[in-house]
């Protein structure tokens, strides 16, 4: 089967029902941790207010910001050194479609929970808007069915400005309230800021978990998420300027 936007009814089929290989996923996860060695680190108490909902079963939405075209693999390796880390496995990761053209690359992706997205930038409107429905309504399903969590990068593009946020697109708000409708969730936002382009030594910032209501609308989702993922990016930044005075965390 081939991610193309003229196949994506057959394609959404099929990751509503794909599965991780869950050993493997852990494998890759603990290498990219060695390989990209983040310093990970939490807004006030975060990290224990992630533990007790992982405990509880709540799912999590998990927002970063786009800077690199490495984002996805430190983005892993800051989950393999958090709370998030008993979750891999059943983390689904939204990707742009033209990362699941190469076959190999495609099952790597694979292995780490993607999900295709049809950017409208990217296709013809219309068809991208369709296709985008369908990938909520997946999200939304893995979610409620599967128990998986949902990471996005949720600025769709990659941002040249470290430290203020592009727009956020509506997709995050509609996939967060779908699945705040049928089962608890909450919105955990990451920042991430860069010594380098290497991408390696990275600050992350886990902010405090915002639970979302089964009434909460999507665009009142949606602006939180960006005042939120605002904030853990400025965190971020702010241990990236002051290294000497913050240790490294696990």
């Amino acid at each position: 089967m081939d991610v193309t936007l003229e196949n994506a009814d057959e394609v959404y089929a099929h990751y509503a029902v794909h599965r991780q290989p869950v050993m493997r996923a852990r494998l890759a996860y603990g290498y990219l941790a060695a390989r990209y060695r983040p310093r990970v680190g939490y807004e006030a108490d975060a990290r224990e207010q992630i533990r007790a909902l992982l405990r509880s079963g709540v799912r999590c939405v998990v927002c970063a910001n786009h800077l690199s075209d490495k984002d996805q693999f430190v983005l892993a390796a800051a989950a393999f050194r958090s709370p998030l880390r008993r979750r891999i496995g059943h983390i689904r990761v939204l990707a742009k479609d033209e990362l699941f053209t190469d076959p190999k690359q495609r099952a790597q992706i694979d292995m780490m929970g993607g999900i295709p997205v049809f950017r409208p930038k990217d296709h013809q409107m219309r068809a991208a808007v369709a296709a985008g429905r369908q990938m909520i309504d997946i999200c939304v399903e893995r979610a409620a069915d599967a128990g998986d969590s949902i990471a996005i990068f949720p600025e769709g593009t990659r941002n040249e400005n470290p430290a203020v946020l592009l727009p956020i697109a509506s997709g995050v708000g509609h996939i967060a309230s779908g699945i705040a409708r049928r089962t608890p969730v909450a919105l955990v936002s990451i920042g991430i800021a860069y010594p380098d382009a290497s991408c390696r030594d990275a600050e992350v910032v886990i902010g405090e978990p915002r639970t979302i209501a089964a009434t909460d609308k999507a665009a009142a989702i949606t602006r939180t998420v960006r005042v939120d993922l605002q904030h853990a990016v400025e965190l971020a930044r702010d241990r990236l300027a002051g290294r000497a005075d913050h240790p490294r965390s696990r």
